[in-house]
């Protein structure tokens, strides 16, 4: 079932009318919200950059950013150009003292979130570190040490080894030197 976003649009149309403001559209269809890339979010931060936007008005943050981290750094970017935003559904309106507060507040959580998510994550890291656990992607090539001993006790090179057993140079090398 395709989505459809006129119901938002009559609420943003209404809002912007009853402010006095004359609105531009910027409208992704069809394009997931996840993305920090899409046509329309481009073209408002060109326009914005160019100072042709003092306001983006959106009815739920989700439709602007669906990560903090994506919601956060549009933010900051719109404060710098000196653009305000409203969230209608979430009653957040940095044209007022209030409403700037408000979203600093919740920035400013969202960062500490993110902070403790990271601190979670490296001390994680530690632990499986601390007990023995190899981290990262688990290797492409298992490469016998004992027989590479014996291929280069042939004379064969590192190359030829690697031909040999079907393994790139470097896991023959890298074998060899965690030995």
């Amino acid at each position: 079932m395709e989505q459809s976003p006129s119901s938002q649009l009559d609420t943003l149309r209404a809002f912007a009318g009853a402010r006095g403001w004359t609105a531009g559209e910027f409208v992704d269809h069809g394009i997931s919200g996840a993305k920090e890339h899409r046509p329309a979010l481009d073209a408002l931060l060109v326009e914005a950059r160019k100072r042709k936007v003092d306001v983006v008005v959106c009815v739920k943050l989700d439709r602007l950013a669906r990560s903090v981290r994506h919601l956060v750094t549009l933010a900051k970017e719109l404060e710098v150009l000196g653009v305000d935003l409203v969230v209608l559904d979430q009653a957040i309106d940095t044209t007022t003292p209030s409403g700037r507060l408000l979203f600093h507040v919740l920035a400013a959580i969202a960062e500490f979130e993110r902070d403790l998510i990271r601190d979670r994550v490296i001390a994680g890291i530690r632990r499986a570190q601390a007990q023995g656990r190899r981290l990262g992607r688990p290797r492409r090539y298992q490469v016998d040490v004992a027989r590479v001993r014996a291929m280069m006790g042939q004379g064969l090179s590192l190359r030829a080894i690697a031909r040999s057993l079907e393994v790139h140079p470097s896991a023959v090398s890298r074998a060899m030197a965690a030995r």
